[in-house]
């Protein structure tokens, strides 16, 4: 076992995180205001009493960027994860299904899944991970290996109180990087060096997410506004109807 070094990791977080920022801007301008609208629920924002094109717009572009913004972030910190137990373990990326970091420490072959946080999945994304860990192990103890595998669902933030799960260990938070690491603190430390450039790479980010909101405000009116007032019978066609509807 070595130590992590943090400066080594802000050097890590400095060469990587540009390609967040980039994917995150890449998305806004790939966006359609017809992708939106098919995507998400009408009646919820019809609930909220949203009485403005922009509003609403806002509102439906807000929830889609977010969902987008917590997958691409999730590859960073799964990647992160990866280059910081290399150093002190010598771990590597998985090619079994599923699995995505491995190493070896107390004679033991940790199998990690790694995910963003505690509330990650369903009953059946559950059960296919415990799935992938059960062929994992049988892949490593081929050939009558007597290898002591240990599964382990890691994720980056949030904290579990039960992380015995009886064929696998759930290890959130600062017990997720001090498992991969060594270090107690390293989940405290590793928050400063993302906000390398994040204010000139948001000030761009806001540039464009201003000039599409105005864009599809103006492509949402014309479509789906009668004298100001938006028509949501119009817009619930358009969203739920089945006779499937053109790009607007």
């Amino acid at each position: 076992m070595r130590s992590i070094k943090i400066a080594d990791v802000k050097t890590y977080v400095a060469k990587h995180i540009g390609g967040f920022h980039s994917k995150r801007l890449q998305g806004l301008e790939s966006l359609d205001l017809s992708k939106i609208l098919k995507r998400k629920n009408p009646y919820l924002f019809k609930a909220k009493n949203i009485l403005t094109a922009e509003q609403l717009v806002r509102t439906f572009l807000d929830a889609y960027l977010s969902s987008q913004e917590e997958t691409i972030f999730g590859d960073i910190l799964e990647d992160l994860a990866i280059f910081i137990n290399a150093q002190v373990y010598d771990g590597r990326k998985s090619s079994t299904e599923g699995i995505d970091l491995e190493f070896d420490r107390d004679s033991k072959r940790y199998i990690v899944s790694i995910k963003s946080g505690p509330s990650w999945g369903n009953s059946s994304q559950i059960k296919r991970m415990q799935d992938n860990f059960k062929k994992a192990k049988k892949i490593l103890r081929t050939g009558g290996s007597k290898l002591h595998v240990v599964a382990v669902n890691g994720c980056c933030y949030g904290r579990e109180g039960k992380p015995d799960r009886g064929d696998y260990f759930k290890y959130c938070g600062q017990a997720f990087w001090e498992f991969i690491s060594g270090n107690e603190d390293l989940y405290v430390k590793i928050i400063e060096p993302f906000g390398y450039k994040a204010k000139q790479k948001n000030e761009e980010f806001q540039k464009k997410y201003c000039q599409i909101v105005n864009q599809f405000s103006y492509l949402f009116m014309q479509h789906f506004c009668v004298d100001g007032v938006i028509n949501w019978e119009s817009l619930v066609k358009y969203n739920s109807s089945s006779e499937v509807p053109d790009s607007l």
